[in-house]
This record gives C-alpha cells, sequence and structure tokens, in this order.
C-alpha cells in the first residue's frame, strides 16, 4: 500500500484520470450545451424516443448474453479439460484463442461473408437452407452471435486463464470425485463459485466488445447499437454524441453490478 502512495504513483494516477476524464467530459459538454438554446439535455430526452434507439440496443444487448453464455459454454470446459487430461495440448488453445487479434477485421468479415454466401448456394437444395435463412434473420442474428464469439476468443480465454492460474484444478476436482461429486457438481458447486472473478472479467469483456462492434455488423447489413449510432451520426451529431455516452455509462453500471454480484457471492 505504501507504494500506491508514492509521488511518481499519484502523478501516474492523476495522468490516467485526466487521459479518460477529459474527453469523456467533452463530449458530455457538447452533448448538452450550444450557442442557440445553452444548457440543455434535449439530446438525451430525444434520443430515448428517437425511432431505432430501444430496438438496436436491445438487439445489442441480446447479442451479447447469448455470445457471452455460448463462449463460456465452450471455453470454460475445453480450459478444464485440457489442464486436466492434456496439459501439452494448452499451447495449441492458447494459439487458437488468440488467432482472432492477428487476423484484420476488415478481412475477417470479408472471409465470413463469403463463407455464408456459399453456404448459401449449397444449402439452398436442402432442409438446411431454412435453417440458414433463421439465423441470418434481421430480428435476431445468430450468424453475428458466431462471429462475436470468435472475436472475443482472446479475451474471454486470458480472463478465464489467470483465473485457473490461481487454483490448483486437479487438486480441487480429485477430491471432490472422492467425496464421491459427479461432474456437473464438481463444475457448478467447485469450480465456478472459485472461477467468479474470472467469469465476470470475461463477461464484461465480451459484453464491451458486442456493444461497440461496427465493423462486422455494418458489412454484413444488420444494425445493433454501434450501427445504429453511426447511421445518426450525420444528420444529429448532439444525439450521437449523446447515445455514446449513454453506452459507456450503461457498460460502466453492469460492470459494477457484476462485479458487486461477485464480491457479494464471495463473501457468503
Amino acid at each position: 500500500m505504501a507504494a500506491v502512495n508514492t509521488p511518481a504513483m499519484r502523478v501516474t494516477w492523476l495522468l490516467a484520470a485526466l487521459y479518460f476524464l477529459v474527453p469523456l467530459a467533452c463530449s458530455v459538454w457538447f452533448t448538452v450545451y450550444n450557442s442557440a438554446q445553452g444548457l440543455s439535455l434535449a439530446p438525451y430526452t430525444e434520443l430515448l424516443v428517437t425511432e431505432g434507439f430501444a430496438a438496436s440496443l436491445l438487439l445489442s444487448l441480446g447479442l451479447a448474453a447469448a455470445t457471452i453464455v455460448l463462449v463460456l459454454a465452450l471455453m470454460l470446459p475445453a480450459m478444464i479439460t485440457v489442464r486436466l487430461a492434456a496439459p501439452g495440448l494448452r499451447p495449441v488453445l492458447e494459439v487458437v484463442c488468440t488467432l482472432p487479434l492477428v487476423i484484420p477485421p476488415i478481412a475477417f468479415v470479408s472471409g465470413f461473408g463469403k463463407s455464408l454466401a456459399v453456404g448459401n448456394e449449397l444449402l439452398a437444395p436442402t432442409p438446411f437452407w431454412a435453417t440458414l435463412t433463421a439465423m441470418r434473420s434481421t430480428a435476431f442474428p445468430l450468424v453475428l452471435v458466431f462471429a462475436y464469439v470468435i472475436l472475443v476468443l482472446p479475451f474471454v480465454y486470458r480472463a478465464l486463464d489467470a483465473g485457473l492460474r490461481t487454483m490448483d484444478v486437479r487438486t480441487l476436482v480429485e477430491a471432490a470425485r472422492n467425496l464421491g461429486a459427479s461432474w456437473p457438481h464438481v463444475m457448478f458447486r467447485v469450480l465456478i463459485p472459485n472461477l467468479r472473478s474470472a467469469l465476470a472479467s470475461a463477461a464484461f469483456l465480451s459484453l464491451a466488445l458486442v456493444l461497440g462492434e461496427y465493423t462486422m455488423a455494418s458489412l454484413l447489413g444488420y444494425q445493433p447499437f454501434a450501427v445504429w449510432i453511426v447511421t445518426i451520426s450525420g444528420s444529429k451529431g448532439q444525439m450521437s454524441v449523446a447515445a455514446s455516452v449513454l453506452s459507456l455509462v450503461l457498460i460502466w453500471a453492469l460492470l459494477l453490478s457484476i462485479s458487486g454480484i461477485s464480491r457479494k457471492r464471495a463473501s457468503k
């Protein structure tokens, strides 16, 4: 704690606060002040009733929730299995999960769109064509969920890997199994409670990425919240910035909620 109170650390915290808070304060000031009306919250009140705001925000939140559930359902069992049964595959799993970081987003979305087009042609004569069409529905595009799962893999892997490194997975599993616990019991009553912080971090990172992702959704022709903000930015600059500020506040509120729930459960 003494190192935190040193002058160098205080200067570092001050510079970091200025770096993050000054642009945010300027954005808020831009949304609440103009030379004609002076101070006004009109952009925020208009935002709440603007066509497309609620639908795009709910769509993004739904996509984020589905992405979080799917990526955790895939990654957590895979990482635990590798640690228990095949430790030699950890480097392979790490490379596979971090590949999205080195693939340019435009290349990824181009390949993803081409794959959908080819799949549409190949599946047209089969019953699976209707399934693919339903997955591409504008009401809730599951294809975006699958794409987002790939995009968030590096962040989810790092968060879960950090959590797994803080615990002896093999000892916990062997102790629980020797006491007669089933595998579902081991997963949900032994391992997951010890990974609450890691799971919360993975969920928050996934939420932030999905809410702010623009390239993939725009090029595939969908309109979640980030795309909607850009759509209205040309004619309603103040409102688009207000929407960005509101989304940032929403993400921080969800982060604090997740952290609060994790701390309450950990203290029980």
